[in-house]
């Protein structure tokens, strides 16, 4: 009888400390979404591609169907800030996005580093010229990643935490572009999808190192996206779009909302 009330005791005990600990947890994540959220970086978090785009943005073009806007539109934080803007590379992120940032910021979303390691002109590259000069200008971008970019996304993670101390800040990566032996007419040999995969791959590897020094998430959006690159049958990212120059090479709406999202929403 003794060993059965100690029993039940213990039971109660360890019950009413599980109680605890999930109630403290849901109010943790109550706290966190209850904290402003600000949305910054380049044209894949402004949400180019996606459409939908809000008209004061003017030509940041950021989009109602962009995985910041559509965080918040399911968690309902205290303060939204969508600030990011297509075409910005890391001096434009100090410059001009950081100003909604704030001791009360709890959550701070970000993908920058493509324009400044020159993806853009890699890809015109490539379309339009050789085989070997699309390579070369590859490892090209690849030693700009290699020598440069680790101190100005420092400078961009610096001044986050300085402006946002308590914030918990996502970083978020590129996708692979190709899906490689797929079926469909790009223009680009099979080498050249090979090497600009490749690229996002050294890319990412490079911003997730960063993001770790200064104690930020990284989150890797490659998952998300395989079985959706460009030649897949079922791409969330654009191809080159002789009619929108602008979105070639950008998600769109299904890759913002399938392949974004679930990414943010993972690390926070």
């Amino acid at each position: 009888m003794r060993r059965s009330r100690i029993t039940a005791y213990v039971t109660s005990l360890l019950l009413a400390v599980g109680f605890a600990l999930t109630g403290a947890a849901t109010a943790q994540a109550r706290t966190a979404a209850a904290t402003g959220y600000v949305a910054l970086g380049d044209s894949y978090s402004s949400g180019v591609g996606a459409g939908s785009y809000i008209s004061s943005s003017g030509d940041c073009k950021r989009s109602t169907k962009a995985y910041p806007y559509l965080w918040n539109a399911a968690h309902s934080p205290s303060s939204f800030a969508f600030t990011a803007c297509s075409g910005a590379r890391t001096g434009d992120v100090t410059a001009s996005q950081l100003g909604p940032l704030s001791s009360s910021t709890g959550l701070v979303s970000i993908s920058i580093g493509g324009n400044d390691a020159g993806f853009s002109d890699v890809m015109t590259t490539c379309v339009l010229q050789s085989e070997s000069t699309c390579l070369s200008r590859i490892a090209t971008a690849k030693a700009y990643v290699d020598s440069t970019l680790p101190g100005k996304l420092d400078t961009v993670y610096s001044a986050i935490s300085a402006k946002a101390p308590a914030a918990h800040v996502v970083v978020l990566g590129y996708p692979r572009f190709y899906k490689l032996n797929g079926s469909c007419v790009t223009g680009l040999s099979e080498a050249e999808r090979a090497a600009i995969n490749g690229a996002a791959d050294y890319l990412d590897s490079a911003t997730a190192v960063r993001a770790a020094a200064h104690g930020f998430t990284f989150a890797d959006v490659r998952g998300t996206f395989t079985g959706h690159e460009i030649c897949s049958g079922s791409s969330w990212l654009h191809s080159l779009n002789w009619l929108n120059i602008g979105e070639s090479y950008h998600p769109t709406a299904a890759g913002q909302s399938g392949g974004y999202l679930p990414a943010l929403t993972g690390a926070v």
